[in-house]
């Protein structure tokens, strides 16, 4: 049985790292009593895939894992186990049950969509984006590899300040293999410092979507 969750990370659990974050859901599987099924070979691993890698100090509310059991349990039972066995800071949204043949999880990510608040007013904040959106290439440099930032842009806009209010901004980043926007790359081309700011990954967007 293959089952699909989407789930929140907030609070403590946005510090937590990609590989504690897998081992964090095994426990929570091993807590909720509910069998997770292995793979095959010399050194068998719980099934357990997430969608891709959340940066650390992120929070999200659409995170996805793709988890497969010994058997066959009703989708009730299965939330409500997962559920009491969750640690502060995650929390399950949805829960649904996954063609056993359908593709690997992280080959079905094309988009990542983050929404930026800023700390501070930045006045200038729409003639910086408006730089970046009329600009045909962005260089930059990533593990001593070049690539264009802007061709990994595929949307990017101001969102309206409610009052009191901090100012923010939704972006759509490409987030395939190899082809991966970054948030903080983003703000660096803007010249806005990462810790100015707090990130909050708001959907991905599937292939099958």
């Amino acid at each position: 049985m293959r089952i699909r969750l989407k789930f929140s990370k907030t609070g403590p659990m946005q510090y937590v790292g990609h590989l504690d974050l897998h081992r964090s859901w095994e426990r929570i599987f091993r807590r909720s009593g509910l069998l997770l099924a292995y793979s095959q070979g010399f050194h068998p691993q719980p099934r357990l895939n997430l969608a891709c890698a959340l940066p650390l100090g992120f929070t999200s509310q659409c995170e996805i894992l793709d988890a497969w059991l010994e058997q066959d349990v009703p989708i009730d039972q299965i939330q409500e186990a997962v559920s009491n066995a969750l640690p502060p800071g995650l929390k399950v949204l949805d829960l649904e049950i996954v063609d056993l043949q359908a593709p690997a999880l992280q080959t079905q990510v094309t988009s990542s969509v983050y929404v930026i608040t800023f700390f501070d007013e930045i006045p200038d904040l729409d003639d910086r984006l408006q730089r970046v959106i009329s600009a045909d290439h962005l260089p930059r440099l990533r593990r001593n590899k070049s690539y264009d930032l802007r061709s990994l842009i595929e949307e990017i806009a101001l969102i309206p300040q409610n009052d009191g209010g901090n100012y923010s901004i939704r972006v759509q980043l490409a987030a395939r293999e190899a082809a991966t926007g970054r948030p903080e790359e983003l703000l660096d081309v803007l010249g806005i410092k990462f810790e100015a700011t707090h990130i909050h990954r708001e959907k991905l967007i599937l292939a099958t979507n």
